[in-house]
């Protein structure tokens, strides 16, 4: 959820009639919204920037509600160059004032055009833009096990952090580190590892007998939840960041996808109940369990709640896979935004990350989940999946 505030709307309204243009009378004010889809992008215009340069702020502004039409019918005029750096700068045409004026040095030409796509998303909405953020997820090639990789969260940059040659699956971040959870099968049985990806430092966290898989890291780094079944049904387990202290925290007969609330106190997941998936959630010490219903969505799983704790999306299965979004209080039914899997937020609470299948592969795409405007990443092999955000 993005909100748009306008500073300067009244001073616009009681000069209107004075010096401005019918094109700048015909501009489509944004107004804000808070209805899941239905918000309309801001207008932009982007002029004097050429090769990756435009492409990278096209592909950053536009997964983070931003629309791209002719200078007379933008709301903000966007202008710059990248001839041997990156400028740009931001004209507010309602309050008719430069917002932004920065020249960027020290970097590739695509980093630098993520940083003035940041700039740019904090002059115009004052919330922190996500272009310089990572995700990790896992990619396959045609005959293989797949590793597990991170790239910027448009695809560039990829790296393997992985060379297994083994089944991997399900990276998760540490909030605020260079390092990673996932499951591996090296070892001859699905291992939960950690990684510092800055030392590339590893060790198992969770090598028990049978399965040991969909590590989701507490926001302030100290504890991770995971599905266990090392007392017969895969249930959720949580212990503590160096893998001690573990404590069964589910009974079913086949819970999966953990994830935090952002206030660290509640676990949500999937539970099976008479066959059906289910959303549950659990209090992180332990406790009662309490289902979280969604109305209209049947088998939902693959649970990610939002930064800010509004919302939780996850994927239902309907014939085919979509992703869906909720209140995260159960205010209001889910809204199902794009055929997919695999959700993960991004930072901003308004981004999300997923897996989408092309014919017979899988692809990573980019959800504006306000707009619903949605970018394919580029592929980095055969088949990308499972998604994490970094936050």
């Amino acid at each position: 959820m993005k909100k748009i505030i306008l500073n300067f709307l009244i001073i616009a309204l009681a000069t209107s009639a004075l010096n401005f243009s019918r094109a700048q009378e015909e501009i489509n004010i944004q107004q804000e919204i808070n209805v899941i889809g239905s918000t309309k992008p801001i207008p932009v215009s982007l002029d004097g920037f050429s090769g990756e340069v435009e492409s990278v702020l096209k592909f950053d502004l536009y997964v983070q509600g931003f629309s791209f039409v002719s200078p007379d019918a933008a709301q903000y005029q966007i202008s710059g160059s990248n001839s041997g750096n990156v400028a740009g700068r931001v004209l507010d045409k309602l309050a008719r004032q430069e917002i932004l004026s920065r020249s960027y040095t020290g970097a590739s030409l695509r980093r630098e055009a993520h940083a003035l796509a940041d700039d740019i998303v904090f002059a115009i909405t004052k919330k922190k833009g996500i272009a310089q953020t990572k995700i990790a997820f896992k990619a396959q090639s045609e005959n293989g096990n797949g590793e597990i990789y991170v790239s910027d969260f448009d695809g560039g940059n990829p790296q393997a952090v992985t060379h297994d040659d083994a089944i991997v699956a399900a990276p998760a971040w540490v909030p605020g580190r260079l390092a990673l959870y996932y499951t591996s099968y090296q070892p001859g049985n699905p291992d939960i590892f950690y990684h510092n990806l800055s030392t590339g430092q590893r060790r198992v966290i969770a090598g028990f007998s049978g399965l040991n898989t969909a590590a989701a890291v507490s926001p302030d780094g100290t504890k991770v939840a995971m599905i266990l079944s090392k007392s017969g049904s895969p249930n959720v387990w949580v212990c503590n960041a160096d893998g001690t202290d573990f404590k069964q925290l589910t009974t079913g007969i086949e819970d999966s996808s953990p994830c935090w609330s952002p206030d660290g106190q509640w676990i949500c997941f999937a539970a099976k109940i008479n066959s059906r998936r289910v959303l549950a959630k659990v209090p992180a010490d332990g406790g009662a369990v309490q289902r979280i219903p969604t109305p209209d969505a049947p088998n939902p799983t693959e649970p990610d709640w939002s930064p800010d704790g509004k919302w939780i999306a996850f994927t239902r299965q309907a014939g085919e896979f979509d992703i869906c979004v909720a209140p995260a209080d159960g205010s209001a039914p889910p809204t199902v935004l794009v055929t997919g899997e695999d959700p993960s937020w991004s930072p901003n609470s308004r981004t999300l990350v997923f897996t989408r299948r092309a014919g017979y592969r899988y692809t990573l795409s980019v959800l504006d989940v306000f707009t619903k405007q949605v970018k394919d990443i580029g592929r980095i092999s055969g088949n990308d999946s499972q998604p994490s955000w970094a936050k």
